[in-house]
């Protein structure tokens, strides 16, 4: 079957947007060609600075031929509706037609058949729309806009089209069309400087092939291996180590063609500033990579860059002008860091009284002011010491005023840390500048010290209920706030480091302390669900059942999330069993009939069975069976044995499964009904001691 060849060769295509590009462009031609009938056995796509280029494969060679049918007029009809139908399906007359029998008469009907195109014509209509309307973020007009060129909107200037379609064993046809002006052909170009001269392709595995003895690697993962390897042996024959970054290395892989790995070096004396300000100088300015010393994990005054030509003098003009440039930016670093440490970081908190956090919640000042406030009631709950633990939430953001931080934010809470260090404060209370603001994501570790739990719970509950009382809550995928992260990251500080801490009360300390308090009453409550809708997604991922969470919360009072996750996972291990299993369908067959008997009644069936109009054994058994379970299990629940809790559960089961085989709830007697029902409502309050298991699915 025919494959299909395309590339849209322009200028330097910005890196960051090369992957979506290649997505974009493998998506729109392959959903097209679908929607038109051709189905393809395989597409992929790549992009490299100065192309994106697809290849299809097993393409059919025509659409597949349409039959429809077309209703027409009731035989008998006026001469002038069947001439209608005749014009509009193309038939000679009314003996090409079939007769359809309805109930309402008998109808004309044209069976008409459209031949399928061929496949190269309908390609040939389907690009050129896809490449006017390629969804570039950010995109360019270029040359004079006439009817010829200057029109096309694109992320780069674009200078030539590839598009071919044939079969293997054939010469590839050129899929004619133009785009402003630009004819397709067969015709590309090679690296830049090192293989300028066009080149003509017919194919996919030609092209590929042509353009690599061209000095242009096509595929963007090749070139990140061959970045990677290479700049690992330079570091290994030195007896360093590289320091890997995955999205440098998939931003540098965007930048060349032909990647070449060379390794420059900076002077010694630079490595007094801490090795994350080296890297981020290093790798926001140059887009290059450090390199370390596996005796002492410090880094090394090496670094390796990425060029994009096998120069002539073996790189040495390249990494010079590099050493250059990283010099001075090191140079700028140094200084930057040598001034912070002149000045205290408790100097510089006066200017936050200046700097707005946000307008409905106060400045910088006022905030840290609440987070202290909010610490010294959550330290003696994490077991932190109160002290130490006001002394690092005073300053945990100082470290936003300085230099470093200004240049290079991503090294916020770090450059605390330092600082703190340097002055002379408790180790834990430096800690703290740099963990509180931690986890910020699935993948991020979670602080275990103390004082620096106790700072990020604060720092989070602050943000979370602040902007829930000026209702900036999280809307559809809208969070600009990231205030879903932020109770993830209370979730998992809670849970994973083993804390009791009731959310209500504290989320209540911190609305007393708010400028704008909202609605006092109501604000805790509706943060205690989207707590436990972020607890779901939290167990969602883990691949726990999220339907546990709703479970437990809706017994209510269940602001305690380590009980609730305690709870959770025994509730789970006990549904995995056959017990627990059919103890919930019994449980759920008890509250079907109590819903349908009491909107029948118009009444609830609360209050205690009459022990004396039990008629059966059975009704008998489950009474006492649950009076057995209500105190064992009661009991383990306030013990916080969950799993014993549900062991006494499972007592239920049999009394249960008797019940319902033996016993008619809705008997002639009302009395007798009335208690069936009553003791139908005793299994979902008994059970109701571990969990409302009306919300569990299954």
């Amino acid at each position: 079957m025919p494959d299909l060849l395309l590339e849209l060769f322009s200028e330097e295509i910005p890196a960051r947007m090369q992957a979506k590009a290649a997505d974009d462009l493998r998506r729109m031609v392959t959903d097209k060609l679908v929607a038109e009938g051709l189905v393809y056995e395989g597409a992929k796509a790549f992009a490299t600075p100065r192309r994106l280029a697809l290849t299809v494969h097993g393409i059919p060679a025509r659409q597949p031929d349409l039959k429809t049918e077309r209703r027409g007029p009731k035989m008998g009809a006026p001469d002038a509706a069947v001439q209608g139908f005749l014009k509009a399906t193309g038939l000679k007359s009314l003996d090409e037609a079939k007769i359809q029998r309805d109930p309402k008469g008998d109808f004309y009907i044209a069976l008409i058949e459209k031949p399928g195109s061929a496949a190269i014509d309908v390609i040939a209509e389907i690009l050129p729309v896809i490449i006017r309307t390629f969804p570039w973020p950010k995109s360019m007009r270029w040359g004079e806009r006439s009817a010829k060129s200057g029109s096309l909107s694109w992320v780069r200037p674009l200078h030539s089209i590839i598009a071919t379609f044939g079969p293997e064993t054939e010469e590839p046809d050129v899929v004619k069309f133009s785009v402003d002006g630009i004819e397709t052909g067969q015709t590309t170009f090679g690296h830049r400087f090192m293989a300028p001269a066009a080149i003509s392709v017919r194919r996919f595995e030609d092209y590929e092939a042509k353009l690599k003895a061209a000095k242009v690697v096509l595929d963007p993962q090749a070139r990140k291996d061959i970045i990677l390897a290479d700049a690992k042996q330079l570091a290994f024959a030195q007896g360093f180590e590289l320091v890997e970054d995955q999205v440098l290395l998939d931003e540098v892989a965007g930048l060349v063609e032909w990647p070449v790995a060379l390794m420059g070096s900076f002077d010694e004396e630079y490595l007094t500033i801490p090795d994350e300000v080296i890297r981020a100088t290093i790798r926001n300015n140059q887009k290059c990579f450090v390199v370390s010393d596996p005796k002492t994990g410090k880094l090394t005054n090496k670094f390796i860059l990425t060029a994009n030509i096998e120069a002539t003098d073996g790189g040495k003009t390249i990494i010079g002008g590099n050493e250059r440039v990283i010099r001075a930016r090191l140079s700028d670093a140094k200084f930057f860091y040598e001034t912070d440490l002149k000045t205290k970081l408790e100097a510089r908190l006066p200017k936050f009284e200046q700097i707005v956090f946000h307008e409905k919640l106060g400045t910088q000042a006022e905030r840290i002011k609440r987070i202290e406030r909010l610490v010294a009631e959550i330290a003696p709950l994490v077991g932190a010491d109160v002290e130490k633990t006001k002394r690092a939430a005073h300053l945990a953001k100082a470290d936003l005023l300085t230099e470093v931080v200004g240049e290079f934010p991503e090294l916020q809470g770090l450059m605390g840390k330092y600082y703190a260090l340097a002055q002379g404060e408790d180790a834990s209370v430096a800690a703290a500048s740099e963990e509180h603001y931690k986890p910020q994501g699935p993948a991020d570790r979670v602080p275990t010290d103390s004082v620096s739990v106790a700072v990020a719970l604060a720092d989070k509950i602050d943000t979370l209920v602040g902007f829930w009382a000026i209702d900036e809550k999280p809307t559809g995928s809208k969070d600009p706030y990231a205030l879903r992260r932020a109770a993830l990251g209370v979730i998992r500080l809670i849970v994973e480091n083993t804390l009791r801490l009731p959310i209500l009360s504290v989320a209540k300390s911190t609305i007393a302390g708010l400028p704008a308090k909202g609605d006092a009453q109501k604000l805790p409550g509706d943060l205690l669900s989207f707590f436990a809708d972020r607890l779901k997604v939290q167990l969602r991922d883990q691949g726990a059942r999220h339907d546990l969470v709703d479970a437990v919360f809706s017994l209510g009072g269940q602001d305690d999330l380590l009980l609730v996750v305690s709870r959770v996972e025994a509730l789970g291990k006990f549904l995995d069993t056959d017990d627990g299993k059919n103890l919930l369908a019994g449980t759920k067959r008890a509250s079907n009939i109590l819903s349908i008997e009491e909107k029948k009644d118009k009444r609830t069936f609360d209050g205690a069975p009459d022990a004396g109009l039990y008629k059966l054994s059975e009704e008998k058994a489950l009474a006492k069976a649950i009076d057995q379970v209500k105190s064992e299990a009661g009991a383990a629940v306030q013990r916080e044995d969950f799993a014993t809790a549900m062991a006494a559960m499972a007592k239920l089961r049999p009394a249960v499964d008797a019940f319902f085989d033996k016993v008619k709830v809705n008997d002639d007697e009302p009395t007798v009904r009335e208690n069936r029902l009553k003791l139908l409502n005793e299994i979902r309050a008994a059970t109701r001691a571990v969990a409302d298991f009306s919300k569990i699915e299954g």
